[in-house]
Formats: C-alpha cells, sequence, structure tokens
C-alpha cells in the first residue's frame, strides 16, 4: 500500500540533548565550588562541605578561586539558558498540497528569536550528503534550491549516526522526487 501522505515533517533536536544537560551541571558545580572556596577565604568561615578551605589566605588564591568562581557561574548560567531556550531546536516541514518547504529553527531572545525560511517545492533541486570523517567528523544533510545557499537540515553540534543520515536523506530525497548527492 502506498503512502500518500502530503506532508514530511522532521523535527531537529537543539540543545537540549543529554551532553549540554551534562556539561551545564558540571559548570555549574565547578564555578559553585570555586566561588564557595573563594568567598570561604575571604571570611575565613568554611562554606563548602567536603573540605576546609577557609585558611587559605584570600591574597592571592582566594581572588583567583572567586574569579573562577564567578567565570565558571557566568558560563554556567549561559548553558543553562541556551538549553531553556532551546537554541537550534526546530522542525523541517516538506507539504506537497501547499507547495512549500518551511525550515524553522529558535534562536537566542530578540527580534529574530525564530528563523524561518520558505522555499516553493520546484526551487529544490537536491537533497545533498556532506560526510567527513577524521579528528573534527561533520555529518549533516543540505537542501540545494535555486538562488539560495545550502540550507542545513541536520542538528549541529555532534554529528548524528551515519545510518540516520543515510535513511533521513533518502527519505527527504525519495518524497520530494529529486536527487540524493554525496552518499
Amino acid at each position: 500500500m502506498a503512502n500518500m501522505s502530503k506532508i514530511l515533517r522532521q523535527d531537529v533536536l537543539g540543545s537540549r540533548r543529554f551532553s549540554n544537560y551534562f556539561w551545564a551541571l558540571v559548570v555549574s558545580m565547578g564555578g559553585l565550588g570555586f566561588l564557595l572556596s573563594g568567598l570561604s577565604s575571604y571570611l575565613k568561615t568554611n562554606l563548602l562541605i567536603v573540605s576546609d578551605v577557609s585558611n587559605i589566605q584570600f591574597f592571592p588564591q582566594g581572588v583567583a578561586l572567586t574569579f573562577y568562581g564567578v567565570a565558571g557561574s557566568l558560563l554556567a548560567l549561559y548553558l543553562w539558558l541556551v538549553i531553556f531556550w532551546d537554541v537550534g531546536g526546530g522542525y523541517n516541514e516538506f507539504d506537497k498540497k501547499v507547495g512549500q518547504a518551511v525550515i524553522v529553527r529558535s534562536g537566542f531572545p530578540g527580534k529574530n528569536r525564530l528563523v524561518k525560511v520558505e522555499i516553493p517545492l520546484e526551487d529544490i533541486q537536491s537533497v545533498k550528503a556532506e560526510i567527513r570523517e577524521g579528528v573534527n567528523p561533520k555529518r549533516v544533510l543540505y537542501l540545494k534550491a535555486k538562488k539560495l545557499r545550502d540550507i542545513p537540515l541536520t542538528r549541529a553540534g555532534e554529528p548524528i549516526p551515519l545510518s540516520t543520515l543515510e535513511n533521513q536523506g533518502a527519505e527527504l530525497a525519495k518524497f520530494l522526487q529529486v536527487p540524493l548527492e554525496g552518499l
């Protein structure tokens, strides 16, 4: 039985992935630990549970600990905000009824928070897979359209598995009835 679906929607994972939660938690604990250590040396009172750092001299060790604590805490705040805003998350929607492809991504707050690209389906030339292995691997699907740069369709950051990339690319190329390049 043939699939008569006229709409293909692919969700794109943004910054709400396990690795970002892990690093935000690690940086939060480290930043808070350094900050409490620096404050303990300034106040000559132990603010930490795991060790006693109140006897560290504030100049220069306590100042350095406080600086690293503030820097770590600010970095942790940034990481948690990026996760909260789900930067990079969105979807790709291809609608044969309307004859249009819509690529939507979330960005940072502001007037351009939501990035939305609309492309007529007849302008789509192909689906292109870019695969680069090595120290810095890259596995990305692009949409090639007339008069536009290649538009990335997969998430940024950690590379997706090769089998998933191949399946998504083949499914999309078949749905749009365009060639699949790069595989």
